[in-house]
């Protein structure tokens, strides 16, 4: 499964420029951390944060430190690394925790698709009985009462995967939008019609024609404290009324 490399912990000064974040470590040293998501982050940047980051060796890298997860809330962990949903889900499909995705012997990941010239997160093919399958992945942080929400800002591309999806079950394949949650703190998953209410609308619309929608929680912390481990463990419900 997927595993964080060790993590070096700190405090969040502030996130600026989209990819940058300065951060306190423990020993007073102030860092420069790449900021791997270019989204709103809404809910997962509170000032002097604590913040835990993957550390490079790699010469070539112009910053050594990569921001991965952050404490929302007393003992609530995130993952704000949005280069990692995508491996997480591939990681569940492959040792068979996603039981509705499992027994595909071939997976193919950004296969081109769709008359919008898309790429599909994950290709599922070769099953006995099912037909292809294409899984979109969404990273799910923003909490609000327990409940996840996405997106966490207007997503026009957000919107395109959705229709590209619809088109897939249309044509009689499976599709799939898997809501990857990385957030300790939630126990649902809705859209968020407060943001996007174009999206949420859209969402409730795939599903009626077919879409199928998933969301698995991340175990991203043990005691409060991150685990190592992001696997993918739990399946969470979609809400949508």
């Amino acid at each position: 499964m997927i595993a964080t490399p060790p993590l070096v912990e700190g405090r969040l000064i502030r996130r600026y420029k989209r990819f940058l974040a300065d951060v306190r470590l423990a020993d007073g040293s102030e860092v420069i951390a790449h900021c791997p998501n270019t989204g709103s982050m809404l809910g997962c940047q509170p000032e002097n944060a604590r913040v835990w980051l993957s550390v490079s060796d790699n010469p070539k890298r112009k910053l050594r430190y990569t921001w991965e997860l952050v404490e929302t809330a007393p003992g609530v962990l995130a993952c704000i690394n949005t280069g990692r949903p995508n491996h997480q889900a591939r990681a569940a499909i492959e040792a068979g925790v996603v039981p509705e995705l499992s027994d595909y012997p071939r997976i193919q990941a950004e296969k081109r698709y769709g008359s919008e010239k898309s790429r599909i997160d994950l290709h599922l093919s070769g099953h006995d009985s099912r037909p292809d399958t294409w899984v979109e992945v969404k990273n799910v942080t923003l909490c609000e009462d327990a409940a996840g929400y996405f997106p966490d800002a207007v997503t026009a591309r957000g919107q395109k995967h959705l229709r590209e999806l619809m088109a897939q079950a249309a044509a009689g394949d499976r599709a799939v939008l898997l809501f990857c949650v990385n957030h300790t703190g939630i126990t649902e998953v809705r859209p968020a019609d407060h943001i996007d209410p174009v999206y949420g609308r859209m969402l409730r619309e795939a599903g009626a024609v077919g879409v199928e929608l998933m969301a698995w929680q991340a175990d991203l912390a043990s005691r409060g404290a991150p685990s190592g481990s992001l696997a993918l463990v739990r399946p969470l419900p979609v809400v949508l009324d």
